[in-house]
Order: C-alpha cells, then structure tokens, then sequence
C-alpha cells in the first residue's frame, strides 16, 4: 500500500502544506507535484466537476511523485459513498463539509474506517485502485491503511461551533478546517466583510481543536496570512486554488495588456 504523506507529517508532529484543485485534469495534478513544494493536494471535488475515472487519474498522477498524497473535499451527501470511491482511487484523505452535529462526524469516521470489530467503521472490500484491484483488497494491509487515512472536518454551522466538544470528541477525527463564509451565513451575518463573532468563533475552533489533541488548518490565499494563524498554534496549511490563480493572473494580464496598448496608442496620436 502506498504511504500516506500527510499522516507521516502529522504522526511526526511535523507541519503540512497542501493547495486545492478544482480541475480534475491529471495535468494539473502534475504540476503540482512537479514543484516538490506540496504535500498534498486537495481536490475540491464539492465544487467541481468529475466523474470516477478523473478520480482514479487524479490518483494515479499524485502517484507520481514521492512524497506527496491527496485529500477530496466531499458534500453532505452521499459522504459513504464519496469517500469509498476517493479512498478507492487512490486518494487518501478526506475533508467532510456541511458537518453539524456528533452523529455527523461519527457518520464522517465510519465511511473512512474498515467494517471491523477493531475498526467500527462501515467501510468494506473493493476491487480498486488503492488495493492493485486484486492485490491486497480485505488484507491487514488494507485495514491499517484506511486507519492512516486522515478525517478532516469543516467546522462551519453554528450548530457544529455550538456542540465543538461534542463534535470532537467522537474518536478518529485528525483534523478541523474552520468555514469562515459558510460559518457567517449560517448565523445570519453573511457579507464581504468578516464579523467580529465569525473571528471569535475560528479562535474558539483552533483552541479547542488544540486542546483535544485534534490539528487545525488553515487556508490562505498567500504567505502573508499565515503568521496569525502560526501565533495560534497551527501549523498545518493549504493555500491557492487552481481556478483563483488563473483569475488572478488572466485578469492581471488583461489589464497590463490594456495599458500598454492604451499607451502606445497615446503616444501614436
């Protein structure tokens, strides 16, 4: 089985960097893997679209490189069946949005662990990419590596904010991302501009996910915003997104491009 990057880093107690990819082009997810500077990618697949072969390309081009892993963003539902098929594919990881209440972050761990006694999961044996198709599928090996497979949890419902301990405090959740706009809209304070309480309640996330031995993320758009989040203590990170990238610099070159023509135009008379 392939080793999990991600869960190396965290077991180490060493910090992770990964960013997120919305096109699921295997292209893409070479180009990543070919900065060396990413331990994983996330594949944003709750925003995307895909289909069950991109996801086993998506798999094999992280496969590619040492050193590095993948994670899939999945909806609310069907989150068993998502996270099979992504685990199936080869992606390791999981972040589960849209969780609200305990019996949602148990429902979380199970899709990822194997149905066993030791395990408690709901995860069977499969014919997939993660096992060699007819390798190593229902193995010791297959158990231990859904056991490595790191859950991550969006922390973005005022309901799941208001039962964090409870939330947590089910067994075999890894990790928590805080939803800042999701969190905001969910208290009925959405809006460009963050509210001092959708501050106060990402500083109440970080704490208690801390506290309970449980590591945040943080996304950032650039290197400039990670500083507060190191001061809190967090020191795991994913950071851009294919389709803002591309915004970002097609528009930046549309506007240089503009000003130059406009200039020399100008200048001609």
């Amino acid at each position: 089985m392939r080793p999990n990057r991600l869960r190396e880093l965290l077991d180490a107690g060493k910090p992770s960097v990964g960013t997120h990819a919305l096109i699921s082009w295997p292209g893409v997810v070479e180009l990543i893997g070919q900065t060396g500077q990413y331990d994983y990618v996330e594949f944003v697949a709750e925003y995307a679209p895909y289909d069950l072969y991109a996801l086993e390309n998506f798999g094999r081009a992280v496969d590619l490189f040492d050193n590095f892993s993948a994670m899939m963003k999945v909806e609310q539902e069907p989150r068993t069946y998502l996270a099979v098929r992504a685990i199936g594919s080869g992606i390791q990881n999981l972040l589960f949005a849209d969780v609200r209440t305990p019996e949602d972050a148990r429902a979380c761990v199970q899709a990822v662990r194997a149905e066993s006694p030791a395990t408690g999961g709901l995860h069977g044996v499969g014919m997939r990419r993660d096992v060699g198709y007819v390798l190593e599928g229902g193995s010791p090996a297959f158990i231990e590596a859904l056991e490595r497979a790191v859950v991550m949890l969006m922390i973005e419902k005022e309901e799941a904010v208001r039962r964090l301990d409870e939330v947590l405090g089910v067994g075999g959740i890894d990790m928590v991302q805080f939803g800042p706009s999701d969190y905001a809209m969910s208290i009925g304070k959405a809006g460009p501009v963050r509210d001092p309480a959708v501050t106060e309640a990402e500083h109440h996330v970080i704490k208690t996910a801390l506290s309970m031995g449980i590591q945040p993320r943080a996304e950032t758009g650039s290197p400039d915003d990670t500083k507060r989040y190191l001061d809190m203590g967090v020191r795991h990170f994913c950071m851009g997104t294919d389709m803002g990238i591309l915004f970002n610099l097609w528009e930046d070159y549309g506007v240089s491009l503009k000003a130059e023509i406009d200039d020399v135009l100008d200048e001609l008379g």
